[in-house]
Order: structure tokens, then sequence, then C-alpha cells
């Protein structure tokens, strides 16, 4: 089994231990069957990290969607190893909820329009997208990237690859003014790869930076900064409408110090789909650094949506 299998086998056997109803005495009748609700996060870390990060809000959401349908719901997380699977397995129908960056939003969207937002993280969480150098690079500028090496993120991560190209259109670097160029998934291997000097440069999310940098044994900084959206909480197309009004409630309630500790956000509030034309702009950009590039793909889907977590 797969470390990403171990996590989630981990992680459903918790929360079903906190969640499970006490047994039935004899002579009643068996609890109903909880609502199940899979949340799907792709991994911009270890899974492990993953894990420890979104378990305490699985079981506050398992808690408080109870509460809004007045039965039993459990919450169950399901890691995956890439953007582009969470992507899939989403669009498909087979992961109920998923916590997105905004890019990955928008390519849902195109690829399923009757996804629907349930809320966003709050603005003041929002990411900050950073272009970074080796401390002791004579790279100053944008322009001086022209014929170096550079590490991007995911190929559908929002400061991983769309808005960070987007700005390197803007300065006039486009792929091919680049030595060379790669996609390395996560955050974390982007600044591992700038740190050793198999990249010259590369795109990450600014607390991956912080909280790297203040261990590294060659320390990077700061080239370039731009701005990027909060992470929207979205639902399948299809899920019972009772469900998500549910699922809305709760993150807009939700205010456990632990859970939103572990989240690293204030909280939550209302979104709507216009907001993430900022980024819609910025993808559009990007496309024109490299044609190229990869992109989303619609994946096979099924003849009929399955209800909540029964995939």
């Amino acid at each position: 089994m797969s470390s990403f299998g171990r996590v989630a086998t981990i992680l459903l056997t918790t929360v079903a231990a906190f969640a499970q109803s006490t047994s039935a005495s004899p002579g009643q009748s068996p609890a109903p069957t909880p609502t199940r609700i899979t949340l799907g996060v792709y991994s911009f870390k270890k899974p492990t990290e993953v894990w420890k990060q979104f378990q305490p809000v699985t079981v506050e959401l398992s808690r408080r969607v109870s509460k809004e349908l007045g039965a039993e719901a459990v919450v169950e997380l399901q890691i995956t190893k890439t953007y582009e699977e969470c992507l899939d397995q989403f669009v498909a129908g087979k992961v109920d909820v998923v916590r997105f960056g905004p890019a990955s939003y928008v390519l849902a969207k195109n690829l399923e329009p009757k996804v629907q937002l349930l809320a966003s993280e709050r603005e003041d969480s929002r990411g900050v997208g950073l272009i970074v150098v080796r401390e002791d690079s004579p790279i100053r500028s944008l322009k001086d990237l022209a014929g170096k090496k550079f590490a991007f993120g995911d190929s559908q991560s929002t400061i991983g690859r769309y808005l960070s190209q987007a700005e390197l259109v803007s300065a006039g670097v486009l792929g091919k003014d680049l030595a060379a160029f790669a996609f390395l998934e996560r955050h974390d291997s982007v600044f591992k790869s700038v740190e050793v000097g198999d990249y010259d440069a590369g795109a990450l999310h600014r607390d991956t930076f912080t909280e790297l940098n203040a261990k590294a044994a060659r320390k990077l900084r700061v080239l370039h900064t731009f701005d990027n959206l909060a992470k929207p909480w979205i639902a399948r197309a299809g899920l019972p409408p009772k469900v998500t009004a549910a699922l809305t409630q709760s993150l807009l309630q939700l205010s456990d110090p632990d859970a939103l500790k572990a989240l690293k956000v204030p909280g939550f509030v209302a979104c709507t789909d216009a907001e993430f034309d900022f980024v819609r702009k910025g993808m559009a950009k990007a496309e024109q650094f490299a044609p190229e590039a990869p992109v989303a793909k619609p994946p096979a889907k099924p003849d009929s949506q399955p209800t909540p977590g029964k995939e």
C-alpha cells in the first residue's frame, strides 16, 4: 500500500471512530446509516502533513453538518497525490467536496459547470505568491531570468504555475527565453531545487518559503511578489441540496480554534464565481508563456452521480 493509501486508511479509521454511534440495545432498531461526505485534498506537501492539517476540520465539520442535517454525518478525507488526480476525481463525481486553489476551481468549473461554491477561506488568509532565487544569486529582476532555469510547482497550481507564468509574461520572459523549466509538483520541492542549485529560480507560496527558509542550509531571497485569491471550498455537481446547504452553513459558522489553526485560516466567507475573474485573466495571460505546457483534459464522466461519499 502506498503512503497515500496508508494515510487515507488511518484517517478514515480515526473519523469513523469519532463519529460512530453507540450500538443499539437489544430490541431497538439499528441506528440509521450516517451520511458520508468525502473531502478531497491534493498533496501540496507530504501526505502525512496534509492529514495532520485537515484532521481537526474533518472532525469539526462532521459535528456541524450532523447538527445542520439533524442526522449523523461523517466527513472523510481523501488525499490524492497530484492536483490532476484530485481534479479528475472531483469532476467525475467521485469526491463530494474539495478545497482547491483558485485555478483548480476555474478548471473544474470549465470541465463541469454545475460544481457549486460553498464558501471561501477569509480574504486575509489569501495566498501570496513568490518568485525566489538563492540569496547570493546575481539575478535582480524578472528580466534577468532569461537564459536561466526555472522551477514551477504543479502544472495546475495557481501560484506554482499560472500566476507566476503570467508575471513572467508581463516582464517579457517566455518559456522559450529560459534555458529550461519544469513542473516539480510541490512547493517544498521547488524550494529545495533552488536551494541546491538545480534551478536558478522558482515559484512557490509565501508560507512555504517562510517555513523552509528559516531552517535552510542555504538561504533564498524573494525576487518578486504577486497576489492571489483565498482558497474556495467546492461541492460536486449533483450533491443533494440539503447536504450542500449544511456544508455551506457549517463552513461559514466554523469557529473551532483547533480546526482553524490547523488550516491556518481565520474563518470562512461567502463567495461568488465572479470573484475568480482575476485568476481567469492570469490563466489566460499564462497561455502566452508556453503554449505547449500541459493543460487539463475532461475525464470520462459516469452515467449518473453517486450519493454523498458512497463512491
